[in-house]
């Protein structure tokens, strides 16, 4: 079929260059086997590519098989594409063959194949590089000739990335991307997809077709159309049955399209969403971010601190002389202030890390600190030789051992 044809036969609407070629491309690959991945936003009609394929391969005498992967619950799709046997699981009352096996010979279209659970992907991975699989409960491989020809609105990089999508059956599944365009992309088109929905509407509720102005016509082609395709079919039908005139300004318009401010203008930075959405690669960075967040807050402390110190000489030579002069009343509530401050700073110094940035790293810099047991128990049996006097007997109760038990580690470690 030449590309013309192929328009009249599935209907499709625009002489758009970008729709020209992803329906070339279709053309094209449909004489071989390869599998294709058909991307592109939801309602943009990536549902008749698949049929543009099998109906131009060498398949299109046998069977076709649509299967919409996002409707499918999880539990159950291993067994509607793949078949089960029964007893396979509570409800299995007999065998079933699956999509697969429907297909067998001709094409399967796997719309929205970014929903597909992890281990079903791991199936239709093997599907794809040797034709076999196995239905659900059963150990017999079963044998299948099936074109795969799958389609996604989703990101698949992002999706990979996440760990949602394996790469292995992306690239598997990718062999000869279509990518559909957008609406808004698709130029003048806008205005003959109007033109052709308001004769459908026109011929179903048997009324006159509605037309656009030129303002309108532009105010529809500036617009952006999230919802594409589908969308400006549903704005058609609504101006169809509601308005009496039939001739469609773009005041008369704009009340059927969604307001979307701003839809022109630069994309606006939003910072706390921007703190929302950042990602870190480990847990690790994280901790070095708040902990050095912490320290550039107690940096700023002690600089107003210091400045304050600065600016009363009395009260900085009482602190510096006597310290613990400040746990009394203190004699102004600058005083107050400045001993609450310095005690705040000195313990979170004492329990933090310090962090060192160098060449936009954060490098960890750690106290030493003997872990040996040997080390830890010299430790003890002194503290606790120091805190009953050297009595031997009152510290070998307190450290939970015997005396004589005490005196030999004394005489092992050489403790004085």
């Amino acid at each position: 079929m030449t590309l013309q044809q192929v328009k009249q036969r599935f209907g499709i609407i625009g002489n758009a260059q970008e729709l020209n070629r992803a329906i070339d491309v279709a053309i094209q690959v449909a004489q071989t086997d390869l599998s294709v991945l058909i991307a592109g936003e939801s309602g943009t009609g990536k549902e008749f590519f698949p049929q543009i394929i099998h109906q131009n391969s060498a398949r299109k005498h046998n069977s076709y098989v649509a299967v919409n992967c996002g409707a499918i619950p999880e539990g159950t799709i291993d067994s509607e594409l793949f078949g089960h046997v029964k007893g396979a699981f509570t409800g299995a009352h007999s065998d079933r063959k699956g999509y697969f096996q429907e297909a067998d010979g001709g094409t399967i279209f796997l719309d929205e194949v970014g929903e597909l659970p992890l281990s079903t992907q791991v199936r239709l991975l093997r599907v794809l590089e040797s034709g076999e699989f196995m239905p659900v409960g059963s150990s017999k491989v079963i044998k299948i000739d099936v074109r795969v020809v799958a389609a996604t609105n989703v990101n698949m990089t992002t999706a990979i990335e996440k760990g949602n999508f394996r790469e292995d059956l992306y690239y598997r599944l990718n062999t000869v991307p279509i990518m559909v365009p957008r609406l808004r992309q698709r130029g003048d088109d806008v205005s003959l997809l109007f033109r052709k929905f308001a004769a459908d509407f026109s011929e179903k509720y048997r009324m006159p077709p509605v037309r656009l102005t030129p303002d309108a016509q532009e105010v529809l082609k500036q617009y952006r159309f999230p919802g594409n395709i589908r969308q400006l079919k549903n704005i058609t039908e609504q101006i169809s049955v509601i308005e009496q005139e039939r001739e469609i300004d773009a005041q008369k318009l704009l009340k059927y399209i969604p307001e979307t401010h701003g839809e022109h203008l630069p994309a606006l930075y939003d910072q706390d969403k921007s703190i929302d959405e950042k990602t870190f690669k480990s847990e690790r960075e994280i901790l070095y971010q708040v902990l050095f967040d912490m320290k550039k807050d107690m940096n700023e402390l002690r600089g107003m601190v210091n400045n304050l110190m600065e600016d009363s000489p009395v009260e900085r030579d009482v602190v510096m002389k006597h310290p613990s002069s400040m746990v009394q009343p203190a004699s102004s509530v600058a005083q107050q202030e400045d001993y609450v401050s310095q005690n705040i700073i000195r313990q979170q110094e004492m329990q933090s890390r310090s962090f060192i940035r160098k060449d936009q790293h954060i490098e960890e810099v750690y106290e030493e600190e003997s872990l040996s047991l040997v080390d830890k128990e010299i430790e003890l049996i002194k503290k606790a030789l120091e805190k009953h006097k050297g009595r031997r007997r009152n510290a070998a109760n307190d450290l939970g051992i015997s005396e004589r038990t005490l005196y030999r580690k004394i005489k092992e470690y050489n403790i004085e």
